[in-house]
Parts: C-alpha cells; sequence; structure tokens
C-alpha cells in the first residue's frame, strides 16, 4: 500500500535572538517570570524585511537541498501559516515563485498551532491518492508581527520560524506516515483569536487597535492542551497498532514546558523522550512541530525505522497527532 514517505527534513530560524533580559518593556520581575513560568528563556524574531514566505523558503530550501531536489520537480505545496503575508493571495504562492517550483501547485492552510498535525494528514492523503508523486509542505510563522509587544499574556512566550518536510508516496515501504488523528471544537473558537481584519471584523471597523493582534485565553489552553494531547497520542498509537514503549520520540507543539512534562507525565511516558526546543525558540505556532522534527533527525535523537509522534494543540480550538516511522 503507498504511504506519504517523510524523505527529507528542512528548518529555519531567524537570526535575531531576543532573550528574555532584552524583553525591556517589563518589568525586572516579570522578566524572570517567562522562563519559570513556560520555560522560554529566548525566541527568534524576522528581520525588518523578512516576511512569512520568506522563512518559508529558507526551510523549503533547507529541506531540498539536503537531498538535492530540484524545485522544478515538486508536485505540491502546502504552506501552513496563521500569519500569513498577506490576507490574500496564499502565501503558499510567493513561495512557490521564490523557490521556483514552477510545475506545483501551491496553497494555504490555517489550523493555527495545529497546523502540522493537519498539514502533514494532508499531504499524506495527496501522496496516498496516488494523484501527485510528492508534496512539499512547509510550515511559517512570524507571530512577531501580529503581537502587541506589551501584552505580557502573549508576546514574551512566541517566536518566529519556518519548518519544512518533503513527502514521497511509496509502495511496499514500512517507513511513512502510519496513523493521523484530527480533532475540532469551533464552539470554542474565540479562545484563541486575532479579532480584527477580517470580514466580521474589517479594519475599517476596528475601534480598538488591540483587536488587531493575536489574543488568548492562556488558562483555558493550558486546560484543553492537559485534555487533548494525551488523548490524541493515545488514538494516533492505537490506530496503527503501536504501544507507546515503541514510540523513540514524541514530537509535540512546543507552546510551554509544563504542559509538555504534563502530557508525558498523564501518558506515564519517561520526560526524556519528549523533544523540547522551546527553550531556544518559544512558540513558534505551526512551525514549531516541523522544527522540532528536522532537528531530531540531525542530531541523531531519531533515524530510520524509528517511530515518532507528533501531536499540536491550538486555535479553533484544534488538535491532532501523527504516528510515523522515519
Amino acid at each position: 500500500m503507498k504511504r506519504g514517505v517523510i524523505v527529507s527534513t528542512g528548518s529555519y530560524l531567524p537570526e535575531t535572538v531576543i532573550a528574555n533580559e532584552e524583553l525591556v518593556q517589563f518589568s525586572r520581575e516579570a522578566q524572570a517570570l517567562v522562563g519559570g513560568k513556560t520555560g522560554v528563556l529566548a525566541r527568534r524574531h524576522a528581520g525588518e524585511h523578512q516576511t512569512t514566505s520568506d522563512l518559508a523558503l529558507e526551510a523549503a530550501r533547507s529541506c531540498l537541498d539536503k537531498i538535492a531536489f530540484p524545485a522544478a520537480d515538486v508536485a505540491g505545496i502546502i504552506l501552513s501559516t496563521s500569519s500569513p503575508d498577506r490576507i490574500q493571495p496564499a502565501t503558499a504562492t510567493r513561495l512557490q515563485h521564490l523557490l521556483g517550483a514552477r510545475n506545483s501547485f501551491a496553497f494555504d492552510i490555517n489550523s493555527v498551532c495545529s497546523g502540522s498535525a493537519y498539514g502533514l494528514h494532508l499531504a499524506d492523503a495527496l501522496v496516498r491518492a496516488g494523484q501527485h508523486e510528492n508534496i512539499l509542505f512547509v510550515a511559517a510563522e512570524t507571530y512577531s508581527r501580529i503581537l502587541n509587544r506589551k501584552d505580557f499574556s502573549t508576546y514574551p512566550y512566541f517566536g518566529d520560524g519556518a519548518g519544512a518536510v518533503l513527502l514521497q508516496g511509496r509502495e511496499d515501504d514500512t517507513r511513512g506516515i502510519l496513523s493521523s488523528v484530527l480533532g475540532t471544537d469551533g464552539g470554542r473558537s474565540e479562545t484563541i483569536c486575532v479579532p480584527g481584519g477580517g470580514a466580521m471584523m474589517p479594519y475599517a471597523k476596528i475601534a480598538n487597535p488591540r483587536a488587531a493582534y493575536f489574543r488568548m485565553k492562556g488558562e483555558e489552553v493550558f486546560n484543553f492542551t492537559l485534555d487533548k494531547g494525551p488523548l490524541v497520542i493515545r488514538q494516533a498509537a492505537a490506530a496503527a497498532g503501536v504501544a507507546l514503549e515503541e514510540i523513540k520520540c514524541f514530537l509535540c507543539h512546543q507552546a510551554n514546558i509544563n504542559i509538555l512534562w504534563g502530557i508525558a507525565d498523564i501518558l506515564d511516558v519517561p520526560r526524556e523522550r519528549f523533544y523540547v526546543n522551546l527553550d531556544r525558540y518559544g512558540n513558534t505556532a505551526s512551525a514549531s512541530v516541523l522544527i522540532a522534527l528536522d532537528e531530531a533527525r540531525t542530531e541523531g535523537v531519531v533515524g530510520p525505522g524509528d517511530l515518532v509522534i507528533t501531536a499540536a494543540f491550538g486555535g479553533g480550538l484544534s488538535w491532532g497527532a501523527n504516528l510515523i516511522r522515519i
């Protein structure tokens, strides 16, 4: 049976590093709270002239260059972002042009921080269907552009970055995406959102400038992730007939160290099997899982034949997990 096999990964983090101590708009006491509250010690911010598609381009090039895969041979590009270049057209179209993937289609998806799970499932489905030989899936975010820098509930915890994977359809291969489970609770869509700028609140009708910024209800999000995170991981493993003990590495959305440890403890999985890079990058939204996947492969944390779980949760509210054999 054909399935989507990850043949290469890539990632990109902007050069500008912002340590907690540099968040001078907040008091020293508040700066010290960031690390203890979430585990975030630093984050990357895109350069003044860098856009989401620029970050996506660097991650995509990294992914393709690792196996010398010509951009012209890419059949399709899916870009996950909740901080697009513009409302329209799709940010993926600029990525396609800059990459030189002249023979591919290109479109965006937006499931906020859950975008990695949704995009991996969609890319896998497209190659399984036999319509496309390969799909380049990229997740890229520039949250520094949609955050209120004076909002302590959001600004210190997010960063910019991009990750990419190239999936190819392979027959009779034990590798690839073995199962995917997705979920959505649209009744809680106000929990994480940018209120202004869309058809519901056009820019001309924004009375409070803060409505143009990202906002979230932190405690509700925390409880939601500890509810859905362990559940969706168990579901994805069970769907493939895999025991949690067989999984080499858990690559979860990098939002908060206490969420990661909470999920590990609920699953009764040793914490050292959870990959962590949020201390260096903060929460890079939908890009976080793909960045972690690329780093885990590059560092040799996971290798050929290993089972990994990717899991993400975020706005929508949405959640998802993918069981993958590397």
